[in-house]
């Protein structure tokens, strides 16, 4: 077996490392969620840390790692009889992405159960984990019936296994460490909240450390086991300081005043509920261990506030995580230490300041030193807000004329801002599909409301017991039943056909030509696609922006799961120009035809923002209305928000929904709570053959 990374050969990454290690030294802090670009060491370092974890004392032979003083009075391989223990090392077990319900939390022997009686259970990831760590690459793709049991076990501490009435319940108590690309999309908010700490990482800028990374890297993969060998000493030396953290802890006083930092500080960010104050106080208290002393500090107020909550403060919905680092410091500065400490002199227990002045940055860190580890090294701040570099204005950029005459745009004009976003009406793609769990148009599922019955392919996972007693029932007499118990066979066994929600691939189109320009009307488009993202963001859709003006079309932003970057693209979009309705719809048409190749299950919704009118290109008319029957040969769903506005309308945007077999909604009826209609579905005017 090749060795693994060694954790303290992790170059920079210092929050990261921090972050970890302060759950190893009190899993009760709640593990750690690692945000962070590709190729960051977010894995390595995960995968590293459980060799720095103190073994774990076992019952022998339980496969559910009970604690032979403390042994679970419920576990399924009880009741265990007080003997000495064994031990072994800390485990840190991997979920998939794609794992089933049945690998995660285990699974039951339905046809022993039925013909036996007898609970015949093989554990899952969950059992596996306990008492240790359970690790999530790619956190943010994994699918929403796996978070709901993750939320469950995480909440209770305990997972159940329920089969038609028969269960069984096991200890489900581990440190959740979860990795994501942002880019990929983001997680659910109660899933995000149940990360005690969350650390953003990126490449370092420094030519420096960057070399030392290529040269560590390349070193271990000549000699796993030589490379590891050679950083062996620092290994041990912070294993023994995490062990020495852990019998610390219990000392750890956590004052009046630690405490009051860290309701004000929670207060000042308005996070919800009250799980943020005590992730902060446990985060603190390790932090105070970890550093070797037995009061808890402002500093460690401060630092706990910096990993505990950029997830959980208030944002609007495509802000991304962090956290004001200047309005953290005047909180805390409200509650000066002499104030506060009733024993006096707990903020420096060195000398006599006043320990109002910051720690000295040069002093001792790390993992040899007594402060924790230094600050991560690297760019400080994040990305530019959207929107703050428009495109210059083009002085010969084109210009068009719409229906009749009217101008329908000069030039290119710099992008404008999106108007307040709403809660949009729910758009769905009509029939039953068969595409990724999520919570947009009907499909068949593997969780949701019974329908119906079928014989199982593979595997059974969802028995529908009355459909299997009525396949097993005639069949007693010629299998000489004898006995109260029925004689079930494989061939009466029957899986539950259920019907749940779906996600989608929800293709905008978006006129950007100049007469979307006209009456600042591109401020209200771009906040009711805004609108239609957060939708998207809320029921777990893809998202597509190809967007048309001038001469022609672009795909803004190939289909992805980041509606964030979405948001993005589209709060820097400009106008003017001509346009390209046909080209635009080509476009889209092309993006589908691609992505139905890599993903055939997942069903398109395609919305059209657009007044209707078509002027760039030759034959502008004639080139948009092809292009849209195109779409309604292959039966896309479709819908057309209509952006025409003013006394008179052409009645263009809803002509064009007719040809593309979908319907038309205004920017008022596509607002949830509009008293214009009631919720439309994308239904369309198709007629089953």
């Amino acid at each position: 077996m090749t060795a693994p990374f060694p954790f303290t050969a992790v170059v920079g990454q210092d929050d990261l490392r921090l972050a970890l290690l302060l759950n190893a030294v009190s899993p009760a802090v709640g593990g750690v969620l690692v945000r962070g670009e590709k190729g960051t060491a977010k894995s390595t370092a995960v995968r590293a840390l459980s060799a720095l974890l103190p073994e774990v004392a076992v019952v022998p032979g339980c496969r559910f790692s009970c604690d032979p003083a403390a042994p679970d009075p419920g576990c399924p391989d009880g009741p265990h009889e007080a003997a000495a223990g064994a031990t072994r090392p800390a485990r840190m077990v991997e979920l998939p992405v794609g794992a089933s319900e049945d690998r995660l939390v285990g699974a039951l022997d339905i046809e022993r159960a039925l013909a036996e009686g007898v609970k015949a259970f093989e554990p899952g990831l969950l059992a596996d984990a306990h008492r240790g760590i359970l690790y999530v690459d790619e956190v943010n793709l994994l699918h929403d019936h796996l978070v709901d049991l993750l939320l469950d076990a995480a909440a209770m501490g305990a997972s159940y296994v329920e089969r038609e009435g028969v269960s069984v319940r096991h200890a489900a108590r581990f440190l959740l460490v979860g990795t994501m690309n942002p880019e990929e999309g983001e997680l659910r908010p109660q899933l995000l909240d149940r990360f005690g700490l969350t650390v953003e990482v990126a490449a370092s800028r420094e030519p420096e450390q960057r070399v030392e990374v290529v040269r560590r890297r390349l070193a271990y993969d000549d000699d796993p086991a030589g490379f590891a060998a050679g950083w062996a000493r620092e290994e041990a030396d912070v294993r023994a300081r995490v062990v020495a953290a852990r019998e610390l802890l219990p000392h750890v006083r956590l004052g009046d005043g630690a405490l009051l930092r860290i309701a004000a500080t929670c207060a000042a960010f308005e996070v919800d509920g009250m799980r943020a104050d005590i992730v902060m106080a446990r985060t603190a208290t390790a932090l105070a261990a970890w550093a070797g002393r037995t009061d808890v500090l402002a500093e460690d107020v401060r630092q706990a506030a910096l990993l505990a909550l950029p997830h959980r403060r208030r944002r609007n919905p495509f802000d991304a995580p962090g956290l004001d680092e200047d309005k953290l410091d005047e909180t805390l500065d409200r509650f000066p230490d002499d104030d506060l400490d009733e024993r006096g002199g707990q903020n420096d227990p060195t000398d006599g300041d006043d320990g109002d002045e910051d720690p000295d940055p040069d002093g001792p860190g790390g993992p040899g030193g007594g402060g924790g580890l230094p600050p991560q090294d690297g760019p400080e701040g994040g990305e530019p807000p959207s929107g703050e570099a428009p495109a210059p204005a083009d002085p010969a950029g084109s210009k068009g004329e719409g229906e009749g005459g009217r101008p329908a745009g000069a030039g290119e004009q710099s992008a404008v801002r999106a108007a307040e976003p709403f809660r949009a009406k729910v758009l769905s793609v009509p029939g039953l599909g068969e595409g990724a769990a999520g919570r947009r148009s009907r499909a068949r599922t593997e969780h949701g409301r019974t329908t119906g019955a079928r014989r199982p392919r593979g595997a059974l996972t969802k028995l529908h017991l009355a459909a299997t007693v009525q396949a097993a029932a005639p069949h007693q007499h010629a299998r000489a039943r004898s006995g109260p118990g029925l004689v079930v066979r494989r061939d009466d066994l029957r899986q539950a056909t259920r019907e749940g929600r779906e996600g989608n691939l929800v293709l905008f189109v978006v006129d950007a030509s100049g007469s979307m320009a006209a009456r600042q009307r591109m401020s209200a488009v771009k906040g009711a696609v805004l609108s239609l993202l957060l939708d998207a963001y809320q029921r777990r859709d893809k998202v597509g922006l190809v967007t048309f003006r001038g001469s022609g079309a672009d795909v803004a932003l190939p289909p992805t799961s980041s509606v964030d970057a979405a948001a993005a693209r589209l709060e820097a979009l400009p106008t003017g120009g001509r346009t390209p309705l046909g080209a635009g719809l080509l476009k889209a048409h092309d993006v589908l035809r691609v992505e139905r190749l890599r993903d055939p299950a997942r069903r398109p919704l395609v919305v059209v923002v657009t007044d209707g009118r078509a002027t760039g290109g030759p034959q502008p008319v004639a080139l948009a209305g092809r292009a849209a029957r195109l779409f309604a040969a292959e039966g896309t769903a479709s819908v057309v928000v209509d952006c025409e506005t003013g006394p008179v309308r052409l009645g263009l945007a809803g002509r064009l929904a007719g040809e593309l077999g979908g319907t038309a909604v205004t920017l008022d009826e596509l607002r949830a709570d509009s008293i214009a209609g009631l919720v439309r579905e994308v239904q369309g005017d198709r007629r089953a053959a």
